[in-house]
């Protein structure tokens, strides 16, 4: 066969063009696409978590709890220190992740890892001094924030992880709640200017309802977008709890803050919050928006200037 030089260079110089143009188109696709939450990936995050054993502080499973957030997000390109803080006689070790400072960042995305000592919620009264399992009120907050930490573009607007400890042992002898976050708040120098909080947010029967002590705004930004989403059935637009949280300690220290949580859960502080009781769609809703959130909405709350939401 004869070799044509000509048609050669031409060809190259068309490819070249060809391939200039799709890295053009990649890069503009990347910061959006690059990374699909996996709900399923998620999933298996909580069963994990429910397989090491109820994370009652100062447990073993407490203590591979926090070596799983930590091995995971390094191994995401996550900057990941445990910060150990003594508040009302107990210790909390609360583990901040950032990618893009070592400051916190001022958008937080919180989830607590802690479960609850005993099931004093559980309907059969021989059960109440047994531990929850805490596979949605715990897990699912822990594996919807890691497999966000694998998803989020690090262009987007820098956001902090935190997995806040010692949450859920309020009303118990010689505890309160939200130890961990208010010991967190209230030592740091600066402070984040939002703080996003999800909580239970496995549910299969998912139903997460507007909550009281969250920012209006914020609120109807993140419904609105799971709406967009086709999730607008299980983000209901409507007001029904005011809950005491991990966000509040931020609240009271002037962050902008919402709550994300599942209350209609029934399940909540029993033997039987377990894995069967949570589902990867939920999961995958509630990381769907988030993420859709801090796309469309990142940037101009971070500089004060978002329109209202459609």
């Amino acid at each position: 066969m004869k070799f044509n030089k000509s048609f050669y260079l031409v060809f190259s110089g068309i490819a070249l063009i060809i391939l200039a143009i799709g890295l053009i188109i990649v890069e503009n696709i990347l910061p959006h696409q690059a990374c699909a939450f996996d709900g399923d990936k998620a999933y298996s995050d909580v069963i994990k978590q429910v397989e090491y054993g109820a994370r009652i502080p100062g447990s073993t499973s407490h203590q591979k709890t926090q070596q799983l957030i930590t091995s995971r997000l390094e191994s995401y390109g996550w900057s990941v220190v445990t910060l150990k803080q003594e508040i009302e006689g107990h210790i909390a070790y609360n583990i901040m992740a950032t990618r893009n400072s070592t400051d916190v960042a001022k958008l937080v995305l919180g989830a607590h890892y802690d479960s609850r000592i005993y099931a004093d919620n559980d309907a059969d009264v021989s059960l109440q001094k047994l531990p929850v399992p805490a596979a949605n009120d715990g897990a699912s907050g822990v594996a919807l924030l890691l497999e966000f930490a694998r998803c989020l573009p690090t262009n987007s607007v820098p956001v902090s992880l935190v997995f806040f400890d010692i949450e859920d042992n309020g009303r118990l002898p010689g505890w309160n709640w939200i130890l961990g976050s208010k010991a967190l708040a209230n030592s740091l120098e600066k402070q984040p200017k939002v703080v996003i909080v999800v909580d239970m947010i496995g549910d299969k029967n998912l139903d997460i309802f507007k909550e009281r002590n969250s920012d209006p705004e914020l609120t109807e930004q993140i419904w609105r977008t799971a709406k967009d989403l086709g999730y607008g059935n299980f983000f209901i637009p409507e007001y029904k709890y005011q809950v005491l949280d991990d966000h509040m300690p931020f609240k009271d220290n002037g962050a902008r803050v919402v709550d994300i949580i599942d209350l209609d859960y029934d399940y909540w502080h029993t033997t039987q919050d377990t894995p069967d009781k949570v589902s990867p769609k939920s999961l995958q809703m509630v990381g769907e928006t988030l993420l859709e959130w801090i796309y469309n909405y990142g940037d101009c709350v971070m500089k004060n200037n978002c329109p209202p939401p459609r």
